[in-house]
């Protein structure tokens, strides 16, 4: 098997040399530009893409939102919870990029840890009257500020599938 990797190495080389000395255009990959959005994970500054999401008014939201289509896949859904892990998305506090209006989103698990998943279940966040809104960069930090009677969380049952981009140490 291994003199197999070595002959289709060496065969492509000899390709990409031929095509080189014939005047052929060598192409590689092909990338896509996807709008990445901005937000938190661990205290860090990660960015996401939105690419697909199980609710019809949340699609026309973020599609609008990212001036690119996100699309509408019900069946999301049905996924178990097992299987998601949220994103906490404000609706009050600090102004700022977050698709309500408010602070930027807020991810537990990035890559490389246990517990990551593409696939997110909303969760909305929304400061008490009368406490001092703060911007929060972490899901440590939000489930803190619950505790304290600072903030309470509603889950939804939207689910949005949100793969890093960029993210501490890694990137696609």
């Amino acid at each position: 098997m291994k003199n197999f990797h070595l002959t289709l190495f060496a065969t492509l080389i000899l390709s990409l040399v031929l095509a080189a000395c014939s005047g052929q255009q060598v192409s590689g990959p092909t990338f896509a530009s996807i709008p990445a959005g901005r937000a938190y994970s661990e205290g860090k500054e990660i960015f996401f893409s939105h690419t697909e999401v199980s609710d019809p008014a949340v699609a026309e939201k973020l599609s609008a939102m990212m001036k690119s289509p996100v699309l509408l896949v019900p069946s999301l859904a049905k996924v178990p919870d097992e299987i998601t892990s949220p994103v906490y998305v404000f609706e009050n506090g600090i102004a700022g990029k977050g698709p309500l209006g408010f602070q930027p989103d807020v991810f537990n698990n990035p890559p490389g840890t246990d517990g990551y998943t593409p696939l997110r279940k909303i969760m909305f966040v929304k400061w008490a009257e009368g406490v001092g809104a703060r911007e929060l960069k972490a899901a440590g930090e939000i489930l803190e500020a619950e505790k304290k009677g600072e903030l309470s969380l509603q889950k939804s049952d939207v689910v949005v599938n949100m793969p890093f981009m960029v993210w501490d140490n890694g990137k696609r």
